[in-house]
């Protein structure tokens, strides 16, 4: 059972909102020197309880980004020309990048595995991102992502408890 779960999710997030934000701009300010690492274990302790294939709510909801080198990689995955791909899944943003068509993500099965895991796009591979190198880089990025992820809202709970500002 994921905790929260996604029923609750959207009001947690939406509550904690102002206060993340204060929170992350006092982050961006001055960084903790263990920022990095003191991340990099709450993400790994929290993905030692998480098990995404019960929620897959980012491939439900949101769609990754498509990098040039995601494209030609999966449309080979796929035997398929990298135009052919971009035809098929893919638009332009309003950011001139490509994304998805539709959400949920197409290459999602029934049982939230994923069809292409194996080539998935980088973005979906990083996702969601709490362990990356420098996050104070991405706290707005990570703003966004706790609406959609129970994970990441525990990981930043945590966060502010072990890393008080």
């Amino acid at each position: 059972m994921l905790k929260p779960n996604l029923n609750e999710l959207g009001k947690l997030a939406k509550d904690k909102h102002i206060e993340n934000k204060k929170y992350f701009d006092k982050l961006k300010k001055k960084a903790p020197k263990n920022l990095d690492y003191a991340m990099q274990e709450l993400h790994d302790a929290e993905f030692k309880r998480t098990d995404c294939l019960t929620c897959a709510n980012c491939c439900k909801t949101t769609g990754p980004l498509f990098t040039s080198a995601d494209i030609e990689r999966i449309a080979k995955h796929l035997r398929q020309k990298s135009q052919q791909f971009i035809e098929m899944y893919l638009r332009i943003d309003e950011d001139n990048d490509y994304v998805l068509q539709s959400v949920p993500c197409t290459f999602l099965d029934h049982d939230n595995t994923c069809f292409i895991y194996d080539v998935r796009p980088k973005a979906c591979r990083e996702f969601p991102h709490t362990d990356r190198k420098k996050f104070q880089q991405i706290t707005n990025l990570t703003l966004k992502n706790i609406p959609i992820c129970p994970a990441v809202y525990n990981i930043i709970e945590e966060m502010k408890k072990k890393l008080p500002l």
